[in-house]
């Protein structure tokens, strides 16, 4: 019997689209500090606006691209097949990105950008297949949800100890050590680890038994496929039941059946994962700036490279142990017992409280006696991002659409969501440049509200009901007995 391995590849593929998506904030600095030097300045190198801006927002273009394109692909061909795709575009354009090419700023930066857009479009495929295979393989008992600092923080102590130099305060250019730059290559190009261990567990498993019998049409198969992953007994008569019932019920996903019976659906797994990736993704990808601004880093001319790419690591290693690892474990031992639509509402509501929380005593957090608390509220609003529309605006999508076109829905979603997080990255930086981080926050919290008030009305509970019955795929009066329609 095949062993299922479901669980370790999802595992393994968050970890990649984690990482090689937000790995990119880490080495910015450093970055700017190898290959835009001004000589004689004051203060150590630093990347130029439109450069930082697209080195940090370009791979967030080509998920976006990736997620519908992939999405479609996905029920088109086959989740199996066409996930393996994307994990070898991952694989390949993580350890390219890390090898990019020249010495000069303007080339690096080119073919940097060139292969971390190539990444985010293997990225994109991972988001609607991944979600869509393990939601398929899973009961309605047993859906649920299957670091980033911790390398940086190991590969800029290590070669600290090796190649050390004084801060840029008192040696200047020469604080920057010319190894530095294999620094930056290796953190990118571990990203490739995690997306080859996904791609040896996902081959391990055959096609998902739905879409092998409600798309591909071969009840016999799917039973087989479900005997061997699931070590459950499925009858291919069963099978090929629900086969010919879907069948007489086929509509297309520009068809008025499907407005009438997903449309508001649609609208809100697409608005608030859009709304969420604004406010996460801004927060995430300039940490570094947040906390430079209320002077919980030491400036950057107390530091060589190596030093401040360590301290930047470290503080997003504490905020990751401390609200955003935590906030995954909360959504995994509570999302069946509270359902994904309140896990949902709780996390927009609090982070909205927090946002606020911030907000409205700015001031207060910038004086040096209260950082620790800025940092302590802070942390929550990504532990209620997690323990909250982080995971379900991931997981809903793969659980309340057909099958046939289940993939496809997932990635207009989440490329709705990687709208918001372009929107995120290119946008926040100039915001707080325009109004300053007070009034920053405030818009981060409405943000967070109107993902609050769109989930009350428009996310539907999936919890403790089978794929089918919440697609229509069954008798709809059973569904709605379920959902207390």
């Amino acid at each position: 019997m095949v062993p299922f391995h479901g669980g370790c590849s999802r595992r393994y593929g968050f970890f990649t689209d984690s990482y090689d998506l937000f790995v990119i904030s880490l080495i910015t600095k450093l970055l700017g500090r190898i290959y835009y030097q001004v000589p004689g300045s004051s203060s150590p190198g630093s990347l130029p606006d439109g450069i930082s801006a697209a080195v940090s927002g370009v791979a967030f273009a080509g998920t976006f691209l990736g997620q519908i394109f992939f999405g479609c692909l996905g029920d088109k061909l086959g989740r199996k097949r066409v996930y393996g795709l994307t994990l070898l575009i991952m694989t390949i354009c993580s350890i390219a990105s890390g090898l990019s090419f020249g010495k000069d700023p303007k080339t690096v930066m080119v073919t940097l950008c060139f292969f971390r857009f190539w990444i985010g479009f293997g990225i994109g495929g991972d988001y609607p297949l991944s979600a869509t295979i393990m939601s398929e393989y899973a009961n309605k008992r047993t859906r649920r949800v299957h670091s980033i600092g911790g390398v940086s923080l190991l590969v800029s102590y290590l070669f600290e100890i090796e190649f050390p130099s004084r801060a840029y305060i008192l040696d200047g250019a020469a604080s920057t050590v010319p190894q530095a730059d294999y620094v930056w290559r290796i953190i990118l190009i571990v990203g490739a680890l995690p997306a080859l261990l996904t791609y040896y567990w996902r081959m391990k498993m055959p096609e998902t038994a739905r879409y092998t019998a409600l798309v591909a049409k071969n009840a016999e198969q799917a039973a087989l496929d479900m005997n061997k992953v699931l070590n459950v007994d499925i009858e291919a008569s069963s099978a090929k039941h629900d086969q010919a019932r879907v069948s007489k019920d086929e509509f297309g996903l520009f068809s008025k059946k499907f407005l009438c019976r997903h449309g508001l659906n649609l609208f809100g797994t697409a608005t608030t994962w859009f709304l969420l990736d604004i406010a996460f993704y801004s927060q995430k990808l300039f940490q570094k700036d947040i906390f430079t601004t209320i002077g919980l880093l030491p400036s950057a001319k107390t530091m060589n490279a190596l030093q401040e790419l360590f301290m930047i690591a470290k503080a997003q290693t504490i905020i990751a142990c401390c609200s955003t690892v935590p906030g995954y474990i909360a959504t995994i031992v509570l999302i069946d017992r509270l359902g994904r639509h309140w896990i949902q509402i709780i996390g927009f509501g609090m982070m909205t409280v927090f946002m606020l929380v911030l907000a409205v005593p700015y001031h207060h957090w910038t004086l040096p006696a209260n950082r620790i608390g800025f940092v302590i509220f802070y942390s929550f609003t990504f532990f209620f991002s997690n323990f909250g529309p982080n995971a379900t605006t991931f997981i809903v999508p793969a659980e309340i659409f057909p099958a046939r076109i289940r993939s496809t829905c997932h990635g207009i979603s989440a490329a709705s969501g990687k709208a918001g997080a372009m929107v995120g990255s290119f946008g926040f930086s100039a915001l707080v440049k325009a109004l300053g981080m007070s009034k920053t926050l405030y818009i981060m919290a409405g943000i967070n509200f109107a993902g609050l008030l769109i989930t009350k009305f428009a996310i539907l509970e999936p919890k403790g009901i089978s794929l089918e019955e919440l697609t229509g795929e069954t008798k709809p009066e059973k569904v709605q007995e379920k959902i207390g329609v």
